[in-house]
């Protein structure tokens, strides 16, 4: 999401001066919404007062990147650690195994669960929108109801194919399990837009927290995500499911302090997060692996206090990287391979486990095929054919589908705070349902998608009021409509970026 999946245009080249030694480069765009890119420079201990001294359109190139390779990783780390295996005849079941079960191999998790540094690009995001918006007169309500539809609509392809795929499979004759087991895989994917969509709508309130608390207010919710923990493994397993509003709402806080310019103290944040969840592993009852694992406690469902202390870690090194990372995401090679992926980021992370289970159907069910080994020498000659053909099916989903990443215009609509309260509503238990339930056989998978489109629905015009309806070649050539609905005024330009003043310069290792 992550990381902000609603938020996929692609990004502009920005040229950036060369970072000298205790000093950072910051990328940073007006309030107006206009997006030119300030390139400012700062000492350790504060920003320079010098006028930025070039303005062009642009967009935060670290945040771009850390989405990029937030949703790759996240795709690769799914299409690998399947171990698949089938027992055929008409009753024919499917055995699914984690490589990442392997003795040793937990140690590769804490970089690869990049869920945390998704959170944290969507947090900055989020801020950054919201600022935006709010510069231009906007009030809350209409911001929440334009991020609730780009964030739902590229579901709505997604469940009108699974929802009513399974019956026909099972028709076909295919066996039940195998059909079952990738119908209940595919919404589970749903879990990050469900919790997601909970961030967003506390956006704005949980900025106000932070401008005038700052840090305090991700500590606090560390400290209650400790206590949760206590009390989780103290006998009260349920209590634990109050972490994924503590942990993630932590981690997205983060991401309003990067784009205040307030978060500092990287290389304690990276020491400390990493040195605090080796402590845990070592000492407390938390598992090694930050992914679930069958028949192990989960660092993930629900969050713990370890997985917070490796978001702490990950977003740390981030920080530390971060002027190496602007520097490689201005690069043109990088630049056009992110420009091709912003507007497909939601499209790549909502089919591609339908890829999978494609290539798993002709492969493992079909022909099979079992996986090998984890780490063996088959596995590792026989992986990159695996990712081949992965990509091989998961391309034309990605180019059927990824014309749904543009929600239609809302443009001129001013949805009032409980009508947009009841859709966003409407939309998380949607989506929670189709998590908990994936698109398997039976009522509550429709349940959930009619929940979710009729929260969409409430938010999404019909038709244009007459005072915003042009001729199809005026929309064509007139200034498009920002992402919350507002039409930008006559000479101002438009931004494809978060804009916001970005002060990240004031950060300090």
């Amino acid at each position: 999401m992550p990381a902000n999946l609603a938020d996929p245009a692609p990004p502009t080249t920005v040229a950036l001066p060369a970072v000298t030694s205790g000093a950072t480069t910051a990328s940073t765009h007006d309030a107006a919404g206009a997006g030119p890119v300030a390139e400012v420079r700062a000492g350790r201990d504060g920003p320079s007062s010098s006028l930025p001294r070039q303005a062009r359109p642009g967009r935060d190139l670290f945040i771009d990147l850390l989405r990029l390779f937030g949703i790759g990783m996240v795709v690769l780390e799914h299409w690998s650690i399947p171990v698949l295996s089938y027992t055929g005849g008409p009753d024919g079941r499917i055995t699914t195994g984690n490589a990442f079960a392997s003795p040793g191999a937990f140690v590769i998790t804490w970089i690869t669960q990049v869920m945390p540094l998704v959170f944290f690009a969507g947090g900055a995001a989020n801020a950054i929108s919201h600022r935006s918006h709010a510069s231009r007169g906007g009030g809350d309500a209409p911001w929440l109801a334009g991020r609730v539809r780009r964030l739902a609509w590229p579901v709505l392809p997604l469940a009108a194919v699974w929802i009513p795929l399974p019956h026909l499979l099972l028709a076909f004759g295919l066996p039940e399990q195998p059909v079952q087991t990738a119908a209940r895989l595919a919404g589970q994917l749903l879990w990050f837009l469900a919790i997601y969509l909970v961030a967003v709508a506390a956006t704005p309130a949980l900025l106000r927290l932070g401008e005038r608390y700052g840090w305090r207010v991700p500590a606090a919710m560390a400290v209650a995500a400790v206590l949760t923990d206590v009390v989780r493994f103290n006998g009260f397993e349920a209590a634990g499911f109050l972490n994924v509003a503590f942990v993630w709402l932590a981690v997205h806080q983060l991401g309003f302090l990067y784009a205040s310019g307030r978060l500092a103290g990287f290389r304690l944040m990276a020491a400390g997060g990493f040195g605090a969840a080796a402590a845990l592993v070592a000492f407390g009852p938390y598992p090694g692996s930050m992914i679930g694992l069958p028949g192990a406690i989960s660092n993930m469902a629900p969050p713990t206090v370890a997985l917070l202390g490796v978001a702490f870690g990950q977003i740390g090194l981030a920080m530390l990287l971060r002027p190496r990372l602007v520097r490689l995401a201005a690069r043109p090679r990088v630049t056009r391979v992110m420009a091709w992926a912003g507007p497909r980021m939601m499209t790549v992370y909502l089919w591609h486990m339908s890829a999978l289970f494609v290539v798993a159907g002709v492969a493992v069910v079909g022909l099979g095929l079992a996986t090998p080994a984890p780490a063996s020498a088959a596995w590792l000659a026989g992986w990159p054919l695996w990712l081949a053909a992965l990509v091989l099916a998961a391309r034309p989903l990605i180019r059927l589908f990824a014309r749904f990443e543009e929600p239609p215009s809302a443009s001129g609509a001013r949805p009032g705070g409980v009508r947009v309260a009841v859709a966003t509503a409407l939309t998380g238990a949607g989506l929670l349902t189709l998590t908990v339930t994936g698109f398997t056989t039976g009522v509550a998978p429709m349940l959930g998608a009619a929940a979710m489109l009729t929260g969409l629905a409430l938010i999404t015009p019909m038709r244009r009021p007459a005072a915003f309806r042009t001729s199809w070649a005026a929309r064509r050539s007139g200034p498009r409509p920002t992402r919350d609905g507002a039409v930008p005024a006559a000479g101002q330009p438009v931004s494809q970026t978060y804009p916001a003043n970005l002060p990240v310069s004031l950060s300090r290792r």
